[in-house]
This record gives structure tokens, C-alpha cells and sequence, in this order.
């Protein structure tokens, strides 16, 4: 009776946390989406456990920016474009905006693909018919369905992404080695090398990222939270619940970004595949997972596809609406998830002009795998200029007031933006070498 009376304290903690969870955990999650999946599987196949340092080293740094974010919304109670709009010139307002929309709109054209090849693997259907079905399942369901709801299907369909770090755990791995990856930084002064992990940075730390989770906030602040005169009331408890959503997040996101790098390198590097051209070939990475039923290869191309489509349904929406949120904020356009259609034309329409933008890529004769590496390389690139953007404003006590960044946020954001901005121009400096 005694043990019985001691879990029940133990369980009300447990589902207290998770109500706690919000911005963070869906921003975590929308970031290991398919652009993320394949440029993880990419680097493990071509560098073995040459970037398995990468996942740690990054998770302080993307914790730091997204918490820097987060923060920004939550106290101003505006999203990053609306605070760039009133406190610089337009100029900059419209390059932060022009760099979100194109380079999330690349990557929903990534991301569609790369979900109609998973779906291929599963089902007898021409690319061009999954890629419009899919589409329009995803413009249907944003627009017309409560997200709240919507989000809380697809973070069912995203436990997919936990066949990676069970695959970890059944394969030979030489831990030894693996640890030494994890800990001793490995870096090689070649395009190749600072190409993909210019994409292991993009699509870890991506600006979509940056403008979904404050604005997500917002939301939050808007839906539970007091507010006087417009401004919202910043307490010990509102920071300390979003320092704990973001954190929550990036861990769970740099856990399986590490295990994904992890069976790459065991499973593809070590049997010869060093180039992940095709779906199916990324599928292999999981067949350890299955290899004792008859049917192994059908299982885990079955297991892959069902995690690419469910973080695709997550993350196409999330790139989408991060570049509406953007340039409604620029424009003063109404612009909210929880509205109906008739309350946000402008809003909904950037959402899919942005989608079906996305969706003419796919038919320009770019593989779909290598356009997930690219976006993610792309957003590698764009994420500099931003970063640099929100650290000025994180340190503005005018816009910031006595929850401005600190000394540890300033210095891990500058280290962050020194990092990526030197993998660019390294990346850059070598091609053709």
C-alpha cells in the first residue's frame, strides 16, 4: 500500500512536466524533419563517425539561440519580424523576412519529396501524384483543422524516429571508438567535408526555428497568460517553464540527431554505402532493427517511411507558418493558428503560396534526397545574418528590459554565430579543391 501511495506524487510530477511542454518540444521535434533525417544519414554514410562530435558539442549552442528566441517572444509578446519591424529600418526588416521565406519555402519543397520517395517505397504510386496528394493533405489539414490538435496526431507518428536509437543499441557498436568521436572534435579542410557539415548545422540550427518558436510563444502568452495593457506579465515561473519546454526539446532533438549520424556511420559507412542517393537507401540504415524477420528490408523501408511522413506532416507546417508568421508580422496582418481562414487571409495565403512554391521544386529535376542535403546547406548559410539580428536584440535592454541575455546566452550565441559563419565561408573558400 505504501509503494502504491509513493508513485501516485511520482506520477502527477510526471504529467505536470509534460503539461509544461509546449514551443520547445514541437520546435525539437519539427527539427529532426526529413531535410534532418537525410543530411544525418549523409554524414554518417560519407564520414563514418567523423561528425558524430557535432550532436554534442551543438546542443548547448542550439539551446542557447532557441532559448534566446523563445525569450524574445515571450517578454515583447511579439514575434522576431514584428520586433525587427519597430525597432530597425525596413531594409533589414525585409532582408529577415526575404531570407526565411525563400529558404523554408526551398525546404517544403525538400521536405514533399522527400516524403512522396519514402511513400514510394511503400506504395505503387507515381512521385507527382504523392507529391500533390501530400500537399494538399497538409494545406487542407493547416488550414482547416485546430493545430493543437493536428500536432498532437503527428508527435504519435514522430515516436518513429525512436527506431534510431533502439538500432543504436542493436548493433555491434566499438564504443570505445564512438566515444572518442563524440567527445574529440574530427575536422577535414575539404569541401566535402565543410559542405555537410555546414548542413549539419543548418538543419540543427535553422531560421525557421528561430522565428516559429517565439511567435509560438506568443501564442501561448496570448492563449494562457495574463498580459496588461498588451504587455505580458514575465514572471520567474513563465521563464523557468519556457527554459524547460526549449531545453527539453533540443535534448530530445540532439539525442536522436546523434543516433541518427551513429547508424549511419555502423550501418551504411561500415557496409560500403557512402553516398545516400535514394530513400531506400536511407531506409537500409534500419534494417538491423528487423534483420530477424523474413521480410527485414520491407519492415524498415516500412518504419522509415511512417517517421519521414510523420515529421513531414510536422515540419512542413511548422516552415510554412514560420515564414507566414514573418510576413504577417511585417505587414500587420492578423496572423494565428487558432484563427478560422476568414480571420487571416493574408496569413493563410503566405502558408500556401509558400507550400505550393515549395511543391513546383520538386519538378526542376533535383534529386529529392540531394535537395534535403541542399536545404539543409542553405539554411546553414542564411542562418549567419539572423543569428547575428538576434543577438542584438537579445541584448537590448530597450526592447529586452531586465530579461536581456546574460553573459553565458551572449557568449554561447556569439560562439554560435562565430561557428556557423566560419563553416560558411570555409565551405565557400573550398570549392573546387
Amino acid at each position: 500500500m505504501r509503494s502504491k501511495n509513493n508513485t501516485k506524487p511520482t506520477k502527477k510530477r510526471f504529467w505536470r512536466f509534460l503539461t509544461l511542454l509546449g514551443p520547445g518540444l514541437t520546435t525539437g521535434a519539427a527539427d529532426d524533419d526529413p531535410s534532418g533525417i537525410a543530411t544525418y544519414s549523409q554524414t554518417g554514410a560519407q564520414f563514418g563517425y567523423g561528425q558524430l562530435w557535432t550532436a554534442l558539442y551543438m546542443l548547448p549552442f542550439m539551446a542557447a539561440v532557441q532559448e534566446a528566441c523563445a525569450r524574445i517572444g515571450l517578454v515583447t509578446g511579439k514575434g522576431i519580424a514584428a520586433v525587427v519591424k519597430e525597432h530597425y529600418s525596413k531594409p533589414v526588416l525585409y532582408a529577415v523576412v526575404s531570407l526565411v521565406v525563400i529558404a523554408n519555402t526551398i525546404n517544403i519543397g525538400a521536405d514533399i519529396g522527400a516524403m512522396a520517395s519514402a511513400a514510394e517505397l511503400l506504395v505503387p504510386v507515381p512521385f507527382v501524384v504523392l507529391t500533390l496528394a501530400f500537399t494538399a493533405s497538409i494545406l487542407i489539414l493547416e488550414i482547416f483543422t485546430n493545430y493543437k490538435v493536428y500536432s498532437k496526431i503527428l508527435k504519435w507518428l514522430a515516436l518513429a524516429l525512436l527506431a534510431y536509437p533502439i538500432t543504436v543499441f542493436i548493433v555491434h557498436q566499438p564504443w570505445a571508438t564512438v566515444l572518442k568521436a563524440t567527445v574529440v572534435p574530427h575536422v577535414e579542410f575539404s569541401f566535402a567535408f565543410l559542405f555537410i557539415i555546414t548542413g549539419v548545422l543548418g538543419t540543427t540550427i535553422s531560421p525557421y526555428m528561430f522565428f516559429w518558436e517565439a511567435s509560438q510563444e506568443v501564442e501561448e502568452q496570448n492563449e494562457k497568460h495574463p498580459s496588461q495593457n498588451g504587455i505580458p506579465v514575465i514572471t520567474k515561473s513563465l521563464i523557468h517553464r519556457m527554459r524547460l519546454d526549449n531545453n527539453t526539446g533540443m535534448i530530445i532533438s540532439e539525442i536522436t540527431t546523434w543516433c541518427i549520424l551513429l547508424v549511419g556511420a555502423t550501418v551504411l559507412h561500415q557496409s560500403g554505402v557512402r553516398d545516400v542517393k535514394t530513400a531506400a537507401d536511407a531506409a537500409k540504415a534500419l534494417e538491423p532493427l528487423v534483420h530477424s524477420f523474413p521480410n527485414a528490408g520491407f519492415l524498415a523501408k516500412l518504419i522509415f517511411s511512417i517517421g519521414i511522413l510523420g515529421l513531414g506532416f510536422l515540419a512542413v507546417p511548422v516552415l510554412s507558418g514560420s515564414a507566414a508568421y514573418a510576413v504577417s508580422e511585417a505587414f500587420n496582418w492578423d496572423a494565428s493558428l487558432n484563427f478560422k481562414l476568414k480571420q487571416a487571409h493574408g496569413f493563410y495565403g503566405v502558408i500556401t503560396i509558400a507550400t505550393v512554391i515549395g511543391l513546383t521544386i520538386n519538378f526542376v529535376g533535383i534529386d529529392p534526397v540531394k535537395a534535403l542535403v541542399y536545404a539543409a546547406v542553405l539554411n546553414g548559410v542564411a542562418a549567419v545574418p539572423l543569428l547575428f539580428l538576434i543577438i542584438k536584440i537579445s541584448r537590448n535592454k530597450e526592447i529586452m528590459g531586465e530579461n536581456k541575455s546574460g553573459l553565458l546566452s551572449s557568449f554561447l550565441l556569439w560562439v554560435t554565430f562565430i561557428a556557423m559563419g566560419a563553416a560558411s565561408v570555409a565551405m565557400f573558400f573550398t570549392i573546387g579543391k
